[in-house]
C-alpha cells in the first residue's frame, strides 16, 4: 500500500501484534457490507444493511477524518501509538480503503437494484427510462418545483454554503467554451424519493436523479451545459472551551458549539456518477470547498436509501418478526418486593426496557421512595424514560437528572430534554468539565421509617426505547447494598463537578477501571493454562490492557475476546497471542453489551458495565461496571458469551494480519436468535403474594402526570 517508510514497521516485535484504530473500523463496516452481499439475508434488510455501511461510513469521515485532519495541521509528525503512522499517511490509507470498500458497494447495489427489478419494483434510472415513467416522473417535477429554490452565482464568485449531510444538484449554465454561472439546487425542502405504480409496477424515483433530469425545466432561458449531484461531509470535530467556568452556561456553550460544527471545513465531496464532469467544474469545486482531491469520491450508488421504506415488502423480503418481550412476570408494586430478594437482568432487545419504565412509575407512586438519581446519555424522541421521570418529579419525588450534552450529534436532543425536565421540577446537571459521563445508572432510595433501602440499576446501553429494540443490551437491578453505596458516591462527585472516586464494589473509570481489571488478568495469569479470560466489548485499542491480554496468552490463558467493532490486537502472533481468538458478530441487531468475565466455575467472576476498551473509555470518560453476583443472573449472563461462542452463522474470526473471514461450522446457529429464543419468554418465579391494587392517589394529576399517562398509553 504505498513506499515503506520507517514509521510503518512497528518499533518492537511486540508491536507487531497492534494494529491501526482506523483501518481496523473500516474492517468492522466491510463486515455490515458483507450482511448487505448475503444471499441469506432478506432483499429489504440486505438493503438496510447497504444504508448501514453508507450512513457508518459518513460518520466516520465527520468523527475520525476530521479528527486526523485537524492532527495533520496541528500534530503533522505525531504517529499513531499502534502502526507508528503519521496523520497524512492514516489518511492516505483510509481513503485507499474505503476507495475499494466502496467498488464492492456499487457491484452490491446493481445487484440489488436488479433483484427489485426481478421482485416488480424499479428503481429509475433516468440515463434507461421509458417514456411513460419519464412523463411521471415529469408529473412528480412539476409538483414539487414551487419547494426548489435554485441559487445562481457568476462562474468566478465564492459558491454558496453547502451544509453538510444534503445533496445538491449543481449545474454550469451558459453558452460556448466556458460557463457563464454556477447554479446550485438545495434538496432539504423536497422528499428523497416519491414511489408510484404503472401496471402493477412500483417505480421508486430519486428526488436528486429527478432534479437533475429536468434542470432544462427549471431553467428555461438557460443552457445546462453541465450538472451533476454531490454531497459535501464536514468535519464534526468540535471541543468545549477549556476555559469554561461553572458560571458559564453548559446549554448556551453547547449550542454555540452545535452552530459552529455545521460549518466546519469538508472532508469528503462525493460526486454522483452518471455524468462526467469537466475537469473546469471539478476543479471549481475542489477550490470552492477548499479540499484535497484524494478527498473526492464518485459515487455509482444512492446517497440516501430512506427510499427503502417506500418499498412494497414482501414477507419474505424481511426478517421474521421478532417482538420485544415486554412482560418479566411482575406488575407495577410488586417489582420492589421481588427485586428486595432478587436481582433482576433485561436482555435487550429480546426483552424491552418497560420493566424498568414500570420501575421508575412505582418509584414514582411509592411513597417511601424519597429520590431518583440517573445518568442520561441519549434519549428517544419521546422518552417514556423522560416522562416517569418528570411524573415522578410532580409526585413530589426529589429526581436528580445529569445529562451529558456532549453525546455526539445528540446534544441538540439532550438540550432539549435538560429544559423540559427542569420545567417539570427534576433538578439537572451536566457532564464535568473535561470528562464525558457515559455511565448507565440508576439509583432509587427509599425510606420507611428509619430504614433506608436502594435499588440501583447498572446497564450497558442508553435509555432509550427506539435503539433498546435494535441493540443488545444488559441491564442489571439489584437491592444490593454495597452496590448503592458505590452508586451514591458516583452521584455525589458528579454533583459536585468532581470525578468519581474509587469505589468498593464497581469498577468506575477513569479512577478505578484499568487497576481492578489489569488485577483480575494477572490473577488468571498466575493460573497458567488453567487460567480462562473472556471478554465481549464494542472495541479495544487500549495499548496497556492489550499488553496485559498477551501477557495472558504467554502464560497458557485462554482469551476469548468477542469484539464488534475496532480491535487493534491480532490474534494467533506465535509467541504473543496464540492463545487468544477475536471474534467478531454482526448480524440482525446490533452488538452492544460489554461483559468482562474471569476465571470459570465457583472461581468465575463476571462484570457487565457501559465502558468499553478503547482509550477514551479507560482514560477520559466516568463508566461504571458492576459485579454480577447472583447464580441467576451470573449464568443468563453466561449464556451470552455462550452463545456468541457457538455462532457458526453471523460470526467473523479475526485472523493474524487483522482480516476477518467467516466462521465455517453448522448454519442456523446464530447467537442472536439462540438468546431470542432463551431471553424473551422469561419469566421471573414469583415467591411473594400477589400484591393488591394501589388506590387512586388523591392528589390532582399536574401536567408532568398527565404527560406520563399519555406515554404509558395507560
Amino acid at each position: 500500500m504505498g513506499d515503506k517508510k520507517e514509521a510503518d514497521s512497528p518499533k518492537t516485535e511486540e508491536e507487531r501484534c497492534f494494529l491501526n484504530r482506523e483501518l481496523s473500523w473500516l474492517e468492522f463496516n466491510r463486515r455490515v457490507l458483507m450482511e448487505a452481499d448475503d444471499p441469506a439475508t432478506p432483499l429489504l434488510e440486505r438493503l438496510k444493511f447497504l444504508g448501514i455501511w453508507q450512513s457508518n461510513l459518513e460518520e466516520f469521515f465527520m468523527v475520525r477524518v476530521g479528527i486526523l485532519t485537524h492532527r495533520a495541521q496541528m500534530l503533522p509528525d505525531h504517529p499513531d501509538p499502534c502502526s507508528g503512522w503519521v496523520p497524512a499517511e492514516q489518511i492516505r490509507r483510509i481513503l485507499d480503503a474505503v476507495r475499494e470498500q466502496q467498488t464492492v458497494a456499487e457491484h452490491i447495489w446493481r445487484t440489488l437494484r436488479e433483484a427489485l427489478k426481478a421482485a416488480g419494483t424499479d428503481v429509475l434510472d433516468f440515463k434507461r427510462i421509458s417514456k411513460v415513467d419519464e412523463l411521471m416522473s415529469k408529473k412528480i417535477f412539476s409538483d414539487i418545483r414551487p419547494m426548489l429554490f435554485p441559487r445562481v452565482v457568476s462562474d468566478n464568485m465564492t459558491l454558496p454554503f453547502l451544509w453538510g449531510r444534503e445533496s445538491y444538484v449543481i449545474a454550469w449554465l451558459g453558452r460556448g467554451q466556458a460557463a457563464s454561472s454556477v447554479a446550485i439546487v438545495p434538496l432539504n425542502r423536497v422528499p428523497s424519493y416519491t414511489a408510484f405504480e404503472i401496471d402493477g409496477r412500483q417505480k421508486i424515483v430519486l428526488t436528486d436523479q429527478l432534479v437533475q433530469h429536468f434542470l432544462p425545466q427549471l431553467f428555461k432561458k438557460e443552457n445546462v451545459r453541465e450538472s451533476a449531484v454531490i454531497r459535501v461531509t464536514r468535519n464534526a470535530d468540535v471541543f468545549l472551551s477549556d476555559k469554561l467556568t461553572e458560571e458559564d452556561d453548559f446549554r448556551v456553550e453547547m449550542s454555540a458549539l452545535l452552530k459552529k460544527r455545521k460549518r466546519q471545513l469538508p472532508v469528503r465531496l462525493q460526486i454522483a456518477a452518471g455524468t462526467k464532469l469537466s475537469s473546469g467544474a471539478k476543479n471549481y469545486l475542489i477550490k470552492s470547498l477548499r479540499l484535497p482531491e484524494q478527498n473526492v469520491f464518485t459515487a455509482a450508488m444512492p446517497f440516501d436509501f430512506s427510499f427503502r421504506s417506500g418499498i412494497r415488502a414482501l414477507p419474505e423480503f424481511k426478517y421474521d418478526e421478532r417482538r420485544s418481550s415486554r412482560d418479566v412476570g411482575l406488575s407495577k408494586g410488586e417489582y420492589f418486593d421481588y427485586i428486595a430478594e432478587h436481582d433482576l437482568l433485561l436482555s435487550l432487545p429480546f426483552q424491552s426496557m418497560s420493566p424498568f419504565v414500570d420501575l421508575l412509575y412505582e418509584a414514582a407512586d411509592d411513597p417511601t421512595v424519597e429520590s431518583i438519581r440517573i445518568t442520561l446519555y441519549r434519549l428517544a424522541a419521546n422518552s417514556k424514560v423522560a416522562a416517569a421521570l418528570a411524573y415522578a418529579a410532580d409526585r413530589g419525588k426529589d429526581v436528580l437528572a445529569l445529562l451529558e450534552l456532549r453525546a455526539r450529534f445528540d446534544e441538540q436532543n439532550n438540550i432539549d430534554y435538560s429544559e423540559m425536565l427542569e420545567d417539570a421540577g427534576c433538578r439537572v446537571i451536566y457532564g464535568l468539565p473535561d470528562k464525558k459521563v457515559h455511565c448507565k445508572l440508576c439509583l432509587i432510595t427509599r425510606r420507611n421509617g428509619t430504614e433506608v433501602t436502594h435499588v440501583t440499576q447498572i446497564g450497558t446501553g442508553n435509555y432509550n426505547e427506539v435503539t433498546g429494540e435494535q441493540y443488545c443490551d444488559l441491564s442489571l437491578i439489584t437491592a444490593n447494598e454495597e452496590a448503592a453505596a458505590d452508586a451514591a458516591e458516583v452521584f455525589r462527585a458528579l454533583s459536585e463537578g468532581k470525578v468519581p472516586p474509587p469505589a468498593k464494589q464497581f469498577w468506575v473509570a477513569p479512577l478505578s477501571f484499568k487497576q481492578p481489571l489489569a488485577a483480575l488478568l494477572d490473577r488468571e495469569i498466575a493460573k497458567g493454562p488453567e487460567g480462562r479470560v473472556r471478554f465481549k466489548v464494542n472495541s479495544l485499542n487500549h495499548r496497556e490492557i492489550m499488553r496485559k491480554l498477551i501477557e495472558c496468552s504467554q502464560a497458557g490463558v485462554k482469551v476469548e475476546l468477542y469484539v464488534r467493532g475496532i480491535c487493534c490486537l491480532r490474534p494467533g502472533v506465535p509467541g504473543y497471542t496464540d492463545n487468544i481468538t477475536v471474534k467478531s458478530i454482526v448480524g440482525r441487531w446490533l452488538e452492544h453489551a460489554r461483559i468482562y468475565c474471569f476465571g470459570e466455575g465457583e472461581d468465575e467472576r463476571m462484570f457487565i458495565g457501559s465502558g468499553d476498551l478503547l482509550n477514551r473509555n479507560v482514560e477520559r470518560r466516568v463508566e461504571v461496571m458492576a459485579e454480577v453476583l447472583t447464580p441467576e443472573t451470573r449464568a443468563q449472563v453466561r449464556e451470552v458469551l455462550d452463545a456468541e461462542r457457538d455462532d457458526r452463522t453471523k460470526g467473523w474470526l479475526m485472523q493474524p494480519d487483522g482480516s476477518y473471514v467467516k466462521e465455517p461450522g453448522e448454519e442456523n446457529t446464530s447467537s442472536q436468535e439462540r438468546l431470542y429464543r432463551y431471553f424473551h419468554d422469561r419469566k421471573v418465579e414469583k415467591t411473594l403474594p400477589a400484591a393488591e391494587e394501589a388506590p387512586e392517589p388523591k392528589k390532582k394529576k399536574g401536567f408532568f402526570a398527565r404527560l406520563a399517562v399519555f406515554f404509558r398509553g395507560d
